[in-house]
């Protein structure tokens, strides 16, 4: 071999060495760096991939009324079957959920419907069926090699105490669907959780929620649990508790008031806009939700001609009738358009243009002023002042000075704005003029003007507090769940200021007052517990002997103190039997809220009284 031979060999060899070498000190420093320096980031990378998080739910805050000593929604002890698809042999799916059905009730198909075909493989729980007893928990234990890839959780279901009475107010919770998912996944919420539906359930969620936790377990690639052991585990905090603005003693008052008629009481503080009472019959029990699963008693409620879902008190809107003439006479007051005691003719008629506008009092009133028009709720006069005094466009300014047309802002969702007509709407809705005869019926709180229960509150609260009127609200506090301590407390929000004169409301304030004294309450207000200023109103809907009755009012009328002072509407439909019950109804809350009395003790306390008035020549 010659030497250049040998010397190319060497560097070839040398050349080789040095590659093996710097390959093998690469992997080496690799190596290093994946086990030394990076260790606790692999680490971490690693158990990620082999750990699994299972959520553990939080349990929803309680609520309580303004009262603040029992829970009228709290939660108790339930659980959630679930199934988990990949444990379950392929040829024993549609026996085991013929079996579960059996057990638990419902169908087969409902349970197949909830596991598709594409969920065969997983190895992730799904849930079946929800608020399952101990007693059935115990069985399905007993018995698990007949439930194979059955399993079971703790998930809590809310109660509410109040059943129907409240519904209304606080709503019902179900499971989040993925359409709501979508939406609220940035906000924690995940598969399972469950959300406030309607009511204050849904308004506060976030308050109530309160923060899942997870616990992890040791899975395989396919997602399949190693071992029993829990590797780790966050806990979950407790969602907080919040306080109502409501009592419940008043709002049981107001439901057995109206009784089984379908229509809405509201009772509010106008010093604050709190609300004390609010009742919409018919309604609907919501514990019937608490299982998910079962879609019928959802299904007939939906399907009920009286829609029991309806909130009446902010969500249907009316003809105010003749509580309007109240807004009538703040603006006749205020723009002063004739002398207060100025009388105008009732013949029972009012003629304009070819057309004859009837008084609810055929023979006539006579000659009438501002005060005995109100009081006796004379159409003429109202008629006559709005179409000749006031017209369309003050009546429609007036209107919106006390949030006619607006949602009030209370705090549930689902509030309507009402209806305030004017003739720039009425050409865009009907392309039609605004005609004379429209400005004569909307005059005395007919035609195309509707307005909410809500709303109307607003409006007698505005001449209570003489201009000022605050936001409706049902949260009074919210609180911490473990110690009852206060973590916030709601301030009285001003909605809106009125530029009218205090005067002007005085007046008006003056003129309710006869309503009760003189006018057309004075037969139904016979209580002695307050003193009242209201009105009556009796809406037409088209249909002979059908009216809505309404009464609108405060009390007490001569207190001195502003948060001593309630304002309450009540209406009643005119699908009712016609009785003119909403007067009758205000009786009885009235005299039981100012005597301290539930209803039972009212009706009894107003019978004596009675008898001892007609006994004394007095009725």
């Amino acid at each position: 071999m010659h030497s250049g031979d040998t010397a190319l060999s060497k560097s070839r060899i040398y050349f080789m060495a040095a590659l093996i070498v710097a390959v093998f000190s690469v992997y080496l420093i690799h190596l290093f760096n994946l086990q030394v320096v990076n260790e606790e980031f692999y680490q971490k990378r690693a158990t990620q991939v082999t750990q699994r998080s299972i959520p553990i739910y939080a349990q929803r805050g309680e609520i309580f009324d303004r009262n603040y000593d029992t829970p009228i929604v709290s939660n108790i002890d339930s659980f959630a079957i679930d199934i988990i698809p990949g444990e379950v042999p392929d040829g024993e799916r549609d026996s085991l959920y013929r079996r579960l059905a059996e057990y638990l009730g419902g169908s087969a198909d409902d349970i197949k419907r909830r596991i598709p075909l594409s969920y065969a493989d997983l190895y992730q729980p799904v849930e079946i069926k929800s608020g399952i007893t101990l007693e059935t928990i115990t069985y399905l234990a007993e018995h698990l090699e007949d439930f194979p890839g059955v399993t079971w959780r703790n998930k809590p279901i809310r109660n509410y105490v109040e059943k129907e009475t409240l519904a209304h107010v606080l709503g019902y919770v179900g499971d989040i669907t993925r359409e709501e998912l979508q939406v609220l996944y940035n906000k924690g919420y995940s598969y399972g959780s469950v959300l406030g539906k309607s009511g204050i359930e849904k308004q506060y969620d976030l308050l109530l929620r309160g923060q899942d936790g997870k616990e992890f377990r040791t899975v395989d690639v396919r997602g399949r649990k190693v071992g029993e052991a829990l590797v780790s585990e966050e806990p979950p905090v407790l969602g907080n508790n919040i306080v109502l603005t409501i009592d419940r003693h008043i709002q049981s008052l107001c439901e057995k008031a109206l009784g089984q008629r379908i229509g809405t009481v509201l009772v509010t503080k106008p010093a604050t806009g709190e609300i004390l009472a609010l009742v919409s019959y018919p309604s609907f029990d919501p514990n019937l939700f608490y299982d998910t699963s079962n879609t019928e008693a959802f299904r007939q409620l939906s399907l009920n001609t009286q829609f029991p879902f309806l909130n009446r008190a902010i969500q249907s809107q009316y003809v105010p009738a003749s509580a309007y003439k109240i807004i009538m006479t703040t603006a006749i007051v205020e723009e002063e358009v004739i002398p207060l005691n100025k009388t105008i003719l009732c013949p029972g008629y009012f003629n304009y243009g070819d057309r004859v506008f009837r008084c609810h009092k055929h023979s006539g009133h006579g000659h009438l002023a501002l005060f005995g028009a109100l009081a006796e709720s004379c159409d003429v006069y109202y008629y006559t002042m709005g179409a000749e005094y006031l017209g369309i466009e003050r009546i429609v300014d007036f209107s919106r000075r006390f949030g006619l047309g607006e949602p009030t802002g209370i705090d549930i969702p689902g509030e309507s704005a009402g209806i305030l007509p004017s003739p720039g709407w009425k050409s865009k809705i009907y392309n039609d003029r605004w005609q004379g005869g429209d400005t004569v019926n909307m005059s005395i709180g007919q035609g195309f003007l509707a307005v909410t229960p809500i709303q109307m509150a607003n409006a007698v609260s505005m001449i209570v507090n003489e201009g000022t009127v605050y936001k409706p609200h049902l949260l009074k506090e919210v609180r911490d769940p473990v110690t009852g301590d206060v973590i916030e407390e709601i301030e009285p929000e001003v909605l809106s200021t009125s530029t009218i004169r205090p005067s002007t409301f005085q007046a008006v304030q003056r003129a309710m007052r006869q309503v009760i004294t003189e006018g057309t309450a004075r037969v139904v207000l016979t209580t002695n517990a307050t003193t009242v200023a209201g009105k009556t109103g009796t809406g037409e809907i088209g249909i002979d002997n059908h009216w809505h009755s309404w009464f609108v009012a405060y009390a007490p009328f001569d207190s001195a103190n502003p948060d001593d002072r309630i304002v309450l509407v009540v209406l009643v439909e005119a699908v009712n039997e016609w009785e003119w019950w909403a007067p009758k109804a205000a009786n009885i809350i009235l005299h039981g809220i100012f005597s301290r009395m539930n209803y039972d003790e009212v009706r009894a306390n107003l019978h004596t009284w009675y008898l001892r008035a007609e006994s004394q020549g007095e009725r």
